[in-house]
């Protein structure tokens, strides 16, 4: 079997994607034959040595790098270019792509018309899973404990609840852009200086009285959750978990610190697990994903859902134990015996062509 594990992307996440796609390139290639499929930030795809390093990427592409074509047509894939061109015969792609268009929906769409099996969530699933507006609304609907959540725009003149305020991207990772704010008018001055915020800004109530905690789930073979987290602040003084608590030190999302398992109010796990199943099926997730919770001792919300999680959450399967070569190999064997997507012209039968009669005619 040959796998692809594709990482990076024109994202703010890139270099996060490289250390979870590396780590998922090195696990592979003790037991198959593994491929590294390196998105550059320019959006251009690379196939990169099997033995690279995340500082190889510090100066661009690594030393030996050859370019790849991403086609969607039929024998779609990915092809090195050249003058001995070639399809690269994958059985699918293991995707470590955080955020933007490698966790939006858009790549997945890609490799939908390009026919390449693939991990991780549909093209309709990563869809909602970034669109923290449309998720929190879907979170709402299923009954679910939300915070109340607002569309920000230079028009908002009050919102339904008091300050401050927390301002997150629409369209974007949970940590990256996120500001905090004392009142309505700051808030709409930030959507200027703010870059993230172009494509949209949710805004929500600031609670500093309620903490992270996080899950994760998987669905293959079997939909199971992990043991929960409360991912810690590296300091005291910070408003919120950022990307530094997260992502700095080394390894991703494996080294940031943690209380593992989480010490919680009575009653809370069993809703988060409750919750979680039911995210699982009103999102239609699809390979391994981490749920992000906002709590205090009496209170639960859901917050949002990362559809292709740092380090694919691997550190969070310790109960019971769950090897970083079974995850990957369950989530291979998803993206084969599962397909994300199936095309289907059923219908198209010529009727209403038949019936159509001149297009000059429909024009008049």
């Amino acid at each position: 079997m040959t796998v692809g594990v594709l990482f990076g992307g024109p994202t703010p996440e890139h270099d996060v994607s490289i250390l979870t796609g590396l780590q998922a390139l090195r696990e592979l290639q003790g037991h198959s034959d593994a491929v590294g499929i390196y998105w550059t930030k320019t959006n251009l795809f690379y196939s990169v040595p099997g033995d690279v390093e995340a500082e190889s990427f510090l100066g661009g592409l690594p030393k030996g790098s050859s370019a790849l074509d991403l086609r969607v047509r039929d024998q779609g894939g990915f092809y090195l270019t050249g003058r001995r061109e070639r399809r690269l015969e994958l059985d699918a792609v293991l995707l470590a792509t955080h955020g933007g268009p490698g966790e939006d929906g858009s790549l997945q769409g890609t490799l939908d018309l390009a026919g390449v099996p693939y991990s991780g969530p549909t093209a309709a699933g990563a869809a909602l899973g970034m669109d923290k507006w449309a998720f929190g609304a879907a979170m709402a609907a299923a009954g679910l404990a939300t915070l109340p959540r607002a569309l920000l725009s230079h028009e908002t003149t009050e919102l339904a609840f008091a300050g401050p305020y927390i301002l997150k991207p629409r369209f974007g990772g949970s940590s990256i852009g996120i500001d905090v704010v004392a009142d309505l008018t700051t808030a709409r001055a930030r959507l200027d200086a703010n870059s993230h915020f172009g494509l949209g800004c949710v805004v929500e109530p600031f609670r500093d009285d309620l903490f992270d905690v996080q899950i994760a789930l998987r669905t293959f073979p079997s939909l199971s959750l992990s043991a929960i987290e409360k991912p810690l602040r590296r300091s005291s003084a910070a408003e919120i978990l950022d990307y530094r608590d997260k992502y700095v030190g080394g390894e991703g999302m494996v080294s940031a610190p943690r209380e593992l398992p989480a010490h919680l109010a009575p009653g809370h796990a069993d809703l988060i697990g409750d919750y979680t199943r039911t995210i699982a099926r009103v999102a239609s997730v699809r390979g391994v994903a981490r749920v992000d919770f906002l709590a205090n001792d009496q209170e639960l919300f859901v917050n949002e859902i990362n559809t292709i999680p740092g380090s694919l959450a691997k550190y969070l399967f310790i109960s019971p134990p769950l090897s970083f070569a079974e995850l990957l190999s369950d989530l291979i064997a998803e993206a084969i015996e599962r397909p994300a997507h199936l095309f289907s012209a059923a219908g198209a039968d010529g009727l209403v062509l038949r019936s159509a009669g001149s297009i000059a005619s429909k024009l008049a």
